[in-house]
């Protein structure tokens, strides 16, 4: 007998056996049990993941000899056959190869007539977005109106380019891309019944390699088994996808986070002796990245029995989450800059170093594995001093002063009282206020109005600012300000030129005032003036935007 391979030996033949596609098993379920029948399914989604399966399990459902149900005999007539592939009354057409008016309307021609051997003639067209625009249009009116014996199924991997005239005619579901851990709980069970060791952490390779697709990972186990032997290991599946050790990435991002460079460098000449590409590196880099810093806001998002668990924990405690999301960044972006390195190898050196330079230049303490402690009787190391140019000996700055201990009897200053406030004080207050939006503006424009107790009476002209949470928000700012619960009571009418508003635009048209005079007294400008006979345009001074002096 000829071998089998094992995607099409472990085709499920039953929705029971069909694996990550609960919910559209579900909806199928619950139509064929109360058979409420549609006439066209579309079954939509990326490669190999069960959009031919089930077509045949649904058409073993509506032909079965026992009745049509959601649980097919499998042992009749019509069940052995559409699983053999030559049940008359089932025909599977692909619409990549038979694209065409002709071939539509010859499909279509044939429907007409009652089934030879079944209940109903299933039609199941795969790639059904290859078809030409007139076989759509040749197909609308019976897809849209069929004989009562006629079902379509349509599969598809770009729903897309199907017009929408045809997509409206059918129950659409989406198929989804299988889990990681779906996959491998499948292979699993698969290489027990065959009889083939295998490691969990090479099938997890193998499902990573699968990308979703089952039907891929059963390939890929097929060519596993031959190429380790009957035995699917972890480094045989390295070296089997050309994947890369995560023991170097490990090295890579200690390396990295000690500052040795020394040591990124072996790291890049051990991929280039593993002859390992450098995109996919820089690929694997950042999704190791990206699951350590998932485990520094969750950490327990990585389970316990994965075999990068402990090391990927240690990473996360002890990489500043700031150099994590760097390292990040750079290593997507230096993945789409490998074409123009001169070389990968050159390329995957300097983002390694840019990582290394930037979180240097920018926060060198997040490079610390671990927390920064001076030994017991050492003194902390100062940088040196750089030599000045003078003979002339520095005098020692003098020491500063002893901060007061945290425990001394200094009193903490007392927050400001509420009931002190007058309208006089409120434009200072309302342009400190930490805010933004329309409670800075319901602040700014407004002018104060009264106290009692803890209500506070404002006025504003414009009733607009008094939206979207701009109070709420201006009484959180107050409350914490005063160390009190506040109450605002907001009314709407005219309010007098001394807000925080008006202030801000009076010192700004004071600056841009200051900076025309000055261009205009420019010697340069007046030279400029006087000799071409120019002029300065009118508004084309600009005063850039600087903070209110604190005096």
């Amino acid at each position: 007998m000829s071998y089998l391979v094992l995607a099409r030996k472990w085709r499920p033949r039953s929705f029971e056996a069909l694996v990550g596609q609960d919910h559209v098993v579900r909806a199928l379920t619950h139509a064929l049990s109360t058979q409420r029948l549609h006439h066209a399914w579309l079954f939509t989604g990326t490669r190999g993941v069960g959009k031919t399966t089930l077509a045949r399990i649904l058409a073993k459902s509506l032909n079965c000899e026992q009745g049509v149900s959601a649980q097919p005999c499998g042992e009749c007539g019509a069940c052995t056959e559409i699983d053999a592939g030559r049940f008359v009354d089932y025909i599977e057409l692909d619409a990549a190869s038979n694209r065409g008016v002709e071939e539509m309307t010859q499909l279509l021609e044939q429907a007409v007539y009652s089934p030879s051997q079944g209940r109903f003639k299933v039609y199941m067209i795969d790639e059904v977005h290859m078809l030409s625009g007139h076989a759509f249009n040749a197909m609308l009116k019976t897809l849209e109106e069929p004989p009562p014996h006629v079902k379509f199924i349509l599969a598809t991997t770009d729903p897309q380019k199907i017009p929408a005239t045809v997509l409206s005619r059918c129950l659409q579901f989406n198929l989804r891309q299988m889990a990681p851990e779906a996959i491998v709980a499948h292979l699993q069970m698969i290489l027990q019944e065959e009889g083939v060791q295998a490691e969990p952490a090479g099938l997890r390779l193998l499902a990573q390699a699968a990308a979703g697709s089952m039907r891929d990972a059963l390939s890929l186990t097929d060519q596993a088994i031959a190429y380790s032997a009957g035995n699917i290991t972890a480094q045989a599946m390295q070296a089997m996808l050309g994947t890369l050790d995560k023991t170097v990435l490990f090295s890579l991002l200690h390396a990295l986070a000690q500052g040795d460079a020394a040591r990124i460098l072996t790291v890049a000449d051990t991929l280039a002796t593993q002859s390992m590409p450098y995109g996919g590196a820089l690929a694997d880099l950042a999704v190791l990245l990206s699951r350590i810093a998932i485990v520094q806001r969750v950490a327990d998002a990585v389970p316990d029995d994965d075999p990068d668990a402990a090391a990927i924990a240690e990473l996360a405690r002890s990489l500043h989450p700031d150099a994590v999301q760097l390292f990040y960044s750079v290593a997507v972006h230096s993945r789409a800059e490998l074409a123009l390195a001169p070389d990968e190898h050159a390329g995957f050196i300097m983002a390694c170093l840019r990582m290394l330079a930037l979180v240097q230049a920018t926060a060198p303490e997040s490079l610390s594995l671990g927390p920064a402690t001076t030994p017991s009787g050492a003194e902390p190391q100062q940088p040196a001093a750089a030599p000045t140019p003078t003979s002339t000996p520095t005098p020692p700055p003098p020491e500063p002063e002893p901060e007061p201990p945290a425990d001394s009897q200094t009193p903490a200053q007392a927050p400001p009282s509420l009931q002190a406030m007058t309208a006089a004080d409120w434009p200072d207050l309302a342009a400190r206020l930490s805010l933004s939006g329309l409670a800075a503006q319901l602040a700014r424009q407004s002018e104060w109005v009264s106290v009692q107790d803890e209500r506070v009476g404002l006025r504003v002209a414009i009733p607009s600012l008094d939206k979207g949470g701009a109070r709420e928000r201006l009484e959180a700012a107050l409350s914490q300000h005063f160390a009190t619960p506040v109450t605002l009571v907001v009314e709407y009418a005219e309010v007098t030129d001394d807000t925080a508003h008006t202030r801000e635009q009076a010192r700004r048209a004071a600056l841009q005032a200051r900076a025309e005079q000055a261009v205009q007294s420019d010697p340069l400008v007046r030279a400029l003036v006087d000799t071409f006979d120019a002029q300065v345009l009118p508004g084309s001074v600009q005063v850039p935007d600087a903070p209110a002096a604190s005096d």
